[in-house]
């Protein structure tokens, strides 16, 4: 009988190996970026409840063809996942006051996400925001706009405390995923309107 038990042990925690790393194959395959040119790098790591995140992407644009995208806020709807609001509540010169609110989600997590953003705008170098209210206890971020031959490069580093809990193993690869697909479709949309296509639906 014991050892029936044991072989069922040993089973189960095969089983369970195999649902990790079926999980992470998807989630590998969900971080591609279908009809994006541009090679996207992103990295994400867990300090306790904190998280810290990276993305890079060399785009062949001007810094200003992607400075008009990256500013142009009450339209991110439209082709950033997960992102049902972005509303300019106040804007005095270089400095704007922006409400966010949509969720993230991976396989069977989804959390809500609703944050009022003081944003800083240093024109076609860096776009400076922290979180002033909303379900964070902090999030700062800061993109960097960099000319790199005829091209550029557009870069996102940023860290929060989310104001709710997140599973140990999938917070992180939630977070992750989120970065990565909302990034990729800035970095996409920076190129469609380069070519001069329409803003597309969201996705």
């Amino acid at each position: 009988m014991t050892e029936k038990l044991l072989h069922a042990g040993v089973l189960l925690a095969r089983q369970g190996r195999r649902l990790i790393v079926c999980v992470i194959s998807l989630f590998s395959c969900a971080l591609s970026a279908p009809g994006t040119a541009a090679e996207i790098h992103v990295n994400t790591t867990r300090h306790g409840d904190t998280f810290e995140v990276q993305a890079t992407a060399v785009i062949q644009v001007d810094v200003a063809e992607a400075w008009k995208v990256l500013t142009d806020y009450e339209r991110l709807t439209e082709f950033v996942p997960g992102l049902q609001e972005s509303k300019v509540v106040s804007r005095n010169g270089s400095n704007v006051v922006l409400d966010q609110s949509g969720e993230a989600h991976l396989l069977f997590f989804k959390f809500p996400m609703r944050v009022r953003l003081a944003i800083t705008e240093f024109p076609r170098s860096r776009v400076v925001s922290t979180a002033i209210a909303g379900n964070f206890r902090q999030m700062q971020g800061i993109y960097r706009l960099e000319a790199q031959g005829k091209g550029m490069q557009l870069r996102y580093e940023g860290s929060f405390t989310p104001d709710f809990d997140f599973p140990p193993f999938f917070g992180t690869l939630l977070v992750r995923s989120t970065l990565e697909k909302r990034f990729a479709a800035m970095v996409h949309e920076i190129e469609k309107r380069r070519r001069g296509d329409s803003v597309p639906g969201k996705k």
